[in-house]
This record gives C-alpha cells, structure tokens and sequence, in this order.
C-alpha cells in the first residue's frame, strides 16, 4: 500500500501518493476493493448492444455486478460477475419485478454468458489460476465452468487491453478461436470484440456487441444521433431543392 504519510517538497502529484481503491481495505473482509469506473460504464455499454436478433427484448435479462446464486444447499454461496447474459427468461422476475438477484434454481436458466473485467486481486481467480479450499465456496470459474456450465465465459483487461475467451467443451473450458478478434455466438446472431470509441465521452478500447459479420450494434445515444443526422440531410435536401425550383421561377411554397 501506498504510504501516504510521507510528506514530499514539493508535493508529489495525488495520483503519485493517494492509495487506489486496490490499497484500501473493504468493510466486507473478502472484499479487498471497491468497483472503479471502468466497472460501471464497460457493463452498462455491454448491456446497451446486447441485442439478440433472434430474441424478443422482453425473453432477455443482463446483470452486472449482481449477486448470483448457485447453490441451493449452501443458499448464502454466489458469485457477482461484472456482467453476464441469460436468454429465455422473462426480463422482469415473474414478469413485474426488477431482480434483486438471480437465482438458478428459481429461475431455472443458466446463464449463457459471463464477463470478468480483470482487476489486481481477482485476475489470478478471473483466470482460473486459483483452486477452491474444502468447504469453502468455489472460485468464480470453477462455478461458470463444472457448476453453471455457462457455455461461454470473457475476460477482459483494460490495461493490456487483452480479451481472453471460452468456450465449454465437454466439462471444460477451452480456448475459443477468435474471428477477426471477435468471439462468435452464433445461436443468438451475435459476437463480442473490442471497439475503439468514444462512449460516455471516454475514447478507448471497449468491449461490446456486434453482428456475426462485425457491424456495431447502436446504443440509444448512437441511435438518436444517426436519426438526427437523417432528419438534418433531409432538411438540407428540401431546401436544395427548394431554392433550384425558385431558380426556375416556380414558388415551392404552392406545390402541393
């Protein structure tokens, strides 16, 4: 941990001195730090692209940094991935309600996908490079892989800006082939890559959401700034046209 105790002349810059949230200790013991930015804005864009062509939005859910419940004999045991995809439930629990939580056993629908955002403290477990100690809860990626079976599970780091994907083959994981550096998920039309973007007026490498052949799934914002770039080519046509008409002496106001 950084000490910041130390006094400097002149003083060093925050950055240099102040502790990361990774330095500082969670009220939760086996919590060793809190989410960054990076760990609201990347799910959210991942929730925002998630389109399935295939899928009514209303047989869809996304969760992000919820807890996720996997065991009906030890019922205070989850995992919270930084965002996972289940298809073929109802958006909304029991068709009225926002979930506090996602519980397989009521739910009866495994996840089909899990995101991990690496972060110092976690990648070891993230990566599945750490084994689960008799009777305790398993790792993260022993509960995607031999409990969930969720089919494919990503990783990502923002700061190698590396994605790693897989896929289930059999009872483990294996090394998914990338296309084009994007993952391939054919039975709902779609595929994750990295995009390099400004989203949330943040210009880097994000992952998110596109087609099987790599065309960019829109957000909402997207969305509303190509309908009104649209809107604004239309005006612009009608005026050209307007202004040739008048060039030939005829007053477009009349035509109708």
């Amino acid at each position: 941990m950084t000490n910041i105790s130390v006094q400097y002349e002149p003083p060093l810059p925050a950055k240099e001195t102040l502790p990361t949230m990774y330095d500082l200790p969670s009220e939760n013991p086996e919590e060793p730090g809190l989410p960054d930015e990076f760990h609201d804005f990347q799910p959210e864009l991942l929730r925002q692209t998630f389109q399935p062509r295939n899928w009514y939005p209303d047989r869809l859910f996304c969760g992000s940094d919820m807890n996720l419940y996997y065991d009906v004999k030890h019922l205070n045991w989850y995992k919270r991935p930084d965002w996972f995809a289940v298809v073929g439930v109802p958006r909304l629990y029991e068709e009225r309600d926002m979930r506090l939580s996602y519980v397989v056993w009521q739910e009866g629908v495994n996840p089909l996908l899990a995101v991990e955002l690496l972060s110092p403290g976690t990648e070891d477990e993230d990566l599945g490079e750490t084994l689960g100690e008799p009777g305790k809860p398993p790792t993260k990626w022993e509960v995607y892989e031999s409990i969930l079976r969720v089919p494919y599970y990503v990783t990502f780091s923002r700061y190698t800006n590396q994605i790693q994907a897989f896929h289930l083959v059999g009872d483990r994981y294996q090394r998914a082939e990338l296309s084009q550096g994007r993952l391939l998920l054919p039975s709902i039309e779609l595929s994750l890559g990295l995009w390099q973007g400004s989203y949330s007026k943040i210009d880097r490498l994000w992952l998110r959401w596109m087609t099987l052949e790599g065309n960019l799934i829109p957000t909402p914002e997207e969305e509303a700034a190509v309908a009104k770039q649209r809107a604004t080519n239309a005006e612009q046509r009608a005026d050209r046209l307007a202004a040739k008409l008048r060039e030939l002496g005829i007053d477009p106001d009349k035509l109708s």
